[in-house]
């Protein structure tokens, strides 16, 4: 049988170890490891990764540590086998005990976060490719040859093995040709190794050219990652100051010492452009991670990490547990982002996770931020983090121009949002042919229906929310629990008729009354609702940047690090909106999203 050690928050130092056994951590809402017996003549090395029995099934897990040795050896079950895979380095499974230590989950949980895709154990399986046979003569009355069969065959003299579709494309003929001389035995099938995953990225590759502000802040960054060793920096630069190619300079010189870059964005779907800032930068694509790709993808990227072949990983907050072989850079990028906290199963914040990886594995973080959480700026006041000061934008942008506008002097009608300045700012926009965005942190249409006989408000029955309503969806919808139901023209408490109203603006909202205001112009709207998936949010930013939208009308998601040359005003209805409720961070989150936003405008 297997033996689980009792687990305990102090997670005490388990009893001397017994030759011939393992302790194996499975990916279960276990904390500690089981005992089993290794067969004569099995190397199970820490790390490695083990096939063991469970009850009536059998699992992979993890061999954490040289068994606890507090169970008789006739009654310990023997490990199946170890599988051909590079195990888990000490430092991350060091980094994976503090996980669980912290955040009080169990380690086999944490750890299945780090053995998320099950199948990319095993390795690829060998592709099948042809070549020439040794002793194939052209001559041969076997074979009847044609025009396209000799193609075929001049293209196959190298010796190379390829597969029969790239065969027909080199020969520039159809695969059935191939396939003749595979049945003919002109061609034999050998089993070829697949090739990289990932094409390697460039760190040699010259970046562009820096201010000196720019290049001094490189500088040190590219020193930390040459050097290696722990440290933590702040790169705090206003919006357009040009951060992003600075920290590039510390994943050049991470790339040329031979190391792997982590870097963690907070919305990989909305990442378009640095994607293709990174491609330019260094000639190659990263390897991506998060939670719309592929089975096979992933699959793919996983064993690339682990293998040391994903030289750069850009992902979401998941991406901090995969096992990387030589990680030797990590980059939280937008630092102060919500999006970096995981709430449910194993509750962590992954800025902070960071931090601690880069501890355990001895390495450089870099933390960029044009707004940085309160917690960054007390470590770098206690002189825990570096910091890094770009104060100025890049090129010849100019100083923006932020106006308050008070909404009770302009006398607006109930059913209007734009303030008559506002309208004015939108119109000379778009006669000077620029571009404009409109924020407003609210999805949908209304975010209440009202009835206006008994007062009425139209909440959600499972929970303590109202219901927001969405027009475009002709739905009334849960933002928390995602109930939804079709709009009523009847009050369910008064059964008053044509009584229930739309209270408050939505981005929905909004674009209606931007209709009827700007008719000429083309709009759009930007939010989580509107957008399904990375393609729909890269054609939304292409569309921008390429000048076929006038005014973008969206939500927080806005204001992810986008650039819009020609985008040159923000307007900002109900400002103070994230002020009320009970968020005791409301302040502090207010005011990133409304400086975040603002940098939006103005950037070239």
């Amino acid at each position: 049988m297997a033996s689980a050690r009792t687990s305990s928050t102090t997670r005490e130092a388990a009893p001397a170890a017994t030759p011939g056994r393992v302790g194996v951590l499975l990916p279960l809402a276990l904390d500690a490891p089981y005992d089993y017996r290794l067969p004569e003549g099995m190397a199970a090395p820490p790390g490695s990764f083990a096939r063991v029995p469970l009850g009536g099934r059998e699992v992979i897990g993890v061999v954490w540590d040289a068994g606890a040795g507090d169970v008789a050896e006739d009654r310990l079950r023997p490990v199946v086998e170890i599988l051909e895979t590079p195990p888990l380095a000490a430092p991350f499974r060091r980094f994976i005990d503090w996980v669980a230590a912290y955040t009080m989950a169990s380690r086999g949980a944490v750890l299945r976060m780090a053995m998320s895709v099950p199948g990319a154990l095993r390795p690829p399986r060998a592709l099948t490719g042809y070549r020439l046979r040794a002793d194939f003569a052209p001559e041969s009355a076997a074979i009847r040859m044609t025009d396209a069969r000799r193609r075929v065959i001049a293209e196959a003299r190298d010796g190379q093995a390829r597969g029969a579709r790239e065969f027909a494309r080199a020969a520039g003929v159809g695969p059935s040709v191939v396939r003749g001389l595979i049945a003919a035995g002109a061609l034999e099938a050998v089993a070829i190794a697949s090739g990289p995953v990932f094409d390697p990225p460039d760190g040699a590759r010259a970046g562009l050219c820096l201010t000196p502000a720019q290049a001094a802040a490189a500088e040190v960054l590219a020193g930390r990652a040459r050097d290696g060793g722990f440290s933590v920096t702040l790169l705090d630069g206003v919006n357009g100051a040009g951060k992003t190619e600075v920290y590039f300079a510390a994943v050049a010189a991470a790339l040329e010492a031979g190391r792997q870059v982590l870097v963690l964005l907070p919305e990989i779907a909305l990442s378009a452009q640095w994607f293709a800032r990174f491609a330019e930068r260094f000639g190659a694509a990263p390897a991506v991670w998060h939670s719309e790709l592929t089975l096979a993808r992933r699959r793919a990227t996983w064993r690339a990490v682990l293998e040391g072949q994903a030289r750069v990983v850009v992902g979401a907050r998941s991406a901090l547990f995969l096992p990387f072989a030589t990680l030797g850079l990590i980059v939280v990028d937008e630092e102060h982002d919500a999006s970096f906290k995981q709430e449910d199963g194993v509750i962590y914040h992954a800025r902070d996770m960071a931090v601690v990886r880069a501890r355990t594995e001895a390495l450089p973080l870099i933390l960029s931020s044009a707004t940085p959480s309160l917690e960054t700026v007390v470590n770098v006041e206690r002189g825990r983090y570096d910091r890094l000061e770009l104060p100025a934008q890049h090129g010849a942008a100019a100083a923006r121009l932020i106006e308050a506008i008070d909404m009770r002097k302009s006398g607006l009608p109930a059913t209007r949002w734009l303030s008559p300045r506002l309208v004015e700012a939108l119109t000379e926009t778009f006669a000077a042919g620029e571009q404009a965005m409109l924020f407003l942190n609210r999805r949908g249409y209304a975010p209440l229906t009202l009835c206006r006989a008994c007062g009425h408000r139209l909440g959600c029955p499972n929970c303590a929310a109202w219901l927001v309503e969405h027009r475009r969806f002709g739905r009334l919808i849960c933002h928390h629990c995602g109930y939804g139901m079709p709009p009523l023209e009847i009050c369910p408490e008064c059964g008053a008729e044509d009584r229930l109203a739309a209270c408050g603006p939505g981005v929905e909202r909004l674009a209606e009354e931007v209709a009827a205001t700007f008719p000429e112009a083309r709009r759009a709207i930007m939010a989580s609702d509107t957008l399904f998936g990375p393609r729909a949010a890269a054609e939304m930013v292409r569309r921008v940047a390429e000048h076929e939208i006038d005014l973008l009308i969206g939500t927080q998601i806005m204001a992810k690090g986008h650039h819009f040359p020609l985008l040159t005003l923000v307007g900002v209805v109900d400002a103070d909106l994230g002020l009320s409720g009970g968020d005791l961070r409301a302040s502090e989150r207010t005011y990133q999203i409304l400086h975040q936003v603002a940098g939006r405008a103005g950037r070239a």
